[in-house]
């Protein structure tokens, strides 16, 4: 059982990074069949309201079972040291399916008619994906997705509590993965009607989850997280409050 969990994490895991990097081609429209300005299409109102129940899909699933109230339900049914794993592994079947089904509206909102300035404007969604890859690592990428914790149901039956750690970016913003997110979906030198829906319902949805997320962490850590909240603005890197 315990090495069957130990593959059950490595496959979600592989499942959830082939994903990861397929949404990097599918937002920045590069090396992927479909993108968020190809594939298939649909007129506008039929559009909006296809890709607007996959958003809604991808929203509601990620942080319904992210919440605690959901995890101690299913944990009756998936042991603990998968739910994790079985969270990242359903969150990137979402998206998958968003890949698959999404409607393209090519329409151009703005274009940038600069090289120079297009070039600029690709670097910067680059470092957006960039700072959401290094975020994971800086509080630890293995038990972000899964594989921490099965491993160490592996090696001792037990699953590790979770950690409270700030460093690097989280000094200066408290969500800098949620941050490099919006950074790479609104980085767009040619931004369509389809990219343009697509940005501004993820920042909606970053907004509410962060909200949500923070109550958890405020419950699970206490004053250590409030004195945080104090000290470190949420998205954007301003100065510290006192």
């Amino acid at each position: 059982m315990k090495w069957l969990a130990v593959v059950y994490g490595l496959v979600a895991y592989l499942v959830f990074f082939v994903t990861f990097l397929y949404s990097v081609g599918f937002v920045g429209g590069v090396f992927v069949p479909r993108t968020i300005d190809t594939g298939q299409t649909a007129s506008l109102v039929p559009a909006l309201v296809i890709d607007l129940v996959l958003l809604g899909i991808f929203a509601v699933q990620h942080s319904l079972m992210a919440r605690p109230a959901f995890k101690a339900l299913w944990t009756r049914v998936v042991p603990a040291p998968m739910e994790r794993s079985t969270y990242v592994l359903f969150s990137s079947l979402a998206l998958i399916l968003l890949f698959w089904q999404w409607r393209a509206l090519p329409q151009t909102v703005w274009q940038v008619g600069s090289p120079i300035l297009s070039a600029v404007i690709w670097i910067i969604a680059g470092l957006g994906w960039a700072t959401v890859l290094l975020s994971t690592f800086l509080i630890n990428h293995f038990d972000l997705f899964g594989l921490r914790q099965v491993w160490a149901y592996r090696r001792s039956g037990e699953t590790p509590p979770p950690e409270f750690r700030t460093p690097l970016f989280y000094r200066v913003v408290r969500h800098p993965l949620y941050l490099g997110f919006l950074v790479a979906f609104w980085a767009a030198p040619v931004m369509s009607v389809g990219h343009l829906l697509f940005a501004a319902a993820t920042t909606g949805y970053v907004l509410i989850a962060i909200q949500l997320e923070e109550r958890d962490l405020t419950a699970v850590f206490g004053d250590r997280y409030r004195d945080y909240k104090k000290k470190v603005s949420m998205l954007l890197p301003l100065p510290r409050r006192g």
